[in-house]
């Protein structure tokens, strides 16, 4: 059952209208929307349970219901600061826009989120990836040349797994030099594609995905990254097999998409590129977003002046 069919009609038509909004105004994409749908039913459906109307909802319920997603129940997992946050940004959205929609008070206006702790992102090392790469195979299926173009592709560009996956065959341009994604709020950008991922790539064209399409149905040739079934890639599908080639790979820590990110972005500013160029790169609409990189950095010069200079006795 969906967040939003458990509570009431006339909630659904409002969690619905301010969806639309969201699409529309701020251009989210579908998997921020669906995460705002599911936030938004269970904290309806914590209201339902304290026997009050939306319309009743004030300051103190906000809190109370904060309180319950750190610490959760038997039936709701307890959630993180992270986790949390997003869940009550997803809800003070909710209220303003129906406070300026129905002309009401706002009572989610003062209940700030929980501010989560600051985590580095998670970097690979140049030759972990390199191992994870050569674990996709030695290029003899259709499968092993598209596990291996996909990783190559993620790690070149620094690209998000859903902007992959939602390419299209002619949104790749001949030669391939550069890749156009759309990123969150529809933001346009154009990343370069290095050697190594253009080899695949091209392999990938050529071998891999013409075999793929043949075990589909028609009308399935739009899509740049193909399943065996011939159709378009999901995301879990591309998260399997990054999991996949790192098992086989022999890396034990927990890895992702994103984890292809990080490391494109940590390995560029190690090499000396300038953080603006990194912003430009990943799409972040802030270069405050992208600094975070930088701590990942600092901390590997420490590492490298303390183990390298016989006076340095750096203080942690």
């Amino acid at each position: 059952m969906s967040p939003i069919s458990m509570t009431s009609s006339s909630e659904s038509l409002d969690i619905t209208l301010y969806l639309d909004h969201l699409l529309v105004e701020r251009g989210l994409s579908q998997n921020t929307l669906s995460a705002y749908a599911r936030d938004l039913g269970r904290y309806l459906e914590f209201i339902d349970s304290k026997s009050k109307d939306f319309a009743q909802v004030d300051e103190s319920d906000l809190a109370d219901f904060l309180t319950f997603l750190r610490n959760g129940n038997s039936e709701h997992a307890t959630l993180s600061a992270t986790s949390a946050a997003r869940t009550l940004i997803a809800v003070r959205g909710f209220h303003k826009f129906m406070a300026r929609e129905n002309g009401g008070l706002d009572p989610a206006q003062s209940v700030k989120p929980p501010t989560p702790s600051r985590r580095l992102p998670k970097a690979l090392s140049v030759n972990q990836i390199e191992r994870i790469i050569a674990s996709t195979g030695d290029g003899s299926t259709a499968k092993s040349l598209r596990d291996c173009a996909l990783i190559e592709l993620l790690y070149s560009t620094g690209a998000r797994i859903s902007e992959l996956i939602d390419l299209d065959r002619n949104d790749l341009k001949d030669p391939i030099t550069s890749l156009r994604l759309l990123g969150k709020g529809g933001k346009e950008r154009i990343v370069p594609v290095g050697k190594y991922a253009v080899d695949a790539m091209e392999k990938y064209l050529v071998r891999a995905r013409p075999a793929l399409l043949a075990n589909g149905n028609s009308g399935n040739e739009r899509a740049l990254f193909l399943n065996q079934r011939g159709t378009r890639l999901s995301r879990q599908s591309a998260w399997e097999i990054i999991r996949t080639a790192a098992k086989n790979a022999g890396i034990e820590v927990e890895i992702s998409p994103h984890t292809m990110r990080h490391s494109f972005a940590t390995h560029l500013l190690d090499g000396g590129a300038d953080i603006r160029t990194v912003q430009e790169l990943l799409g972040h609409a802030s270069v405050a977003t992208t600094q975070i990189y930088t701590l990942v950095t600092i901390d590997r010069l420490r590492e490298a002046y303390a183990s390298a200079h016989p006076r340095a006795q750096i203080k942690a």
